[in-house]
């Protein structure tokens, strides 16, 4: 079974308690449904805007296993609180530069 590492917007975390990304990688479903089921090894956060922690997290989750790095809803849809990061484009543009080709990327989750 596969593994991802998801990084979530700090600034949800105490609104949301990430059980929707749970859920979507243990069903394999919507950004999961070409993938099928995985397995959660990571849940953290950006670091605090602009996603200053972001990479260094996403090569740690690397590191530890990840075969998968997504970022949550919360980063690239606004999810719950309907504010999508405005800095989105940089950290997915910085975080894919800095992962082995092997690694795959997912911009979102639910």
């Amino acid at each position: 079974m596969q593994k991802v590492g998801i990084i979530r917007c700090q600034q949800t975390e105490d609104m949301c308690s990430g059980i929707s990304d749970f859920k979507v990688c243990a069903k394999g479903k919507l950004a999961f449904k070409d993938i099928g089921t995985v397995e959660v090894m990571g849940f953290v956060t950006c670091g605090g805007c602009p996603g200053k922690r972001a990479v260094a997290r996403a090569k740690m989750m690397v590191d530890k296993g990840a075969d998968i790095i997504a970022m949550a809803s919360c980063i690239q849809k606004g999810n719950p609180i309907g504010y999508p990061c405005p800095h989105f484009d940089t950290m997915r543009n910085a975080i894919k530069k800095s992962l082995p080709p092997e690694i795959f990327f997912l911009d979102w989750t639910h």
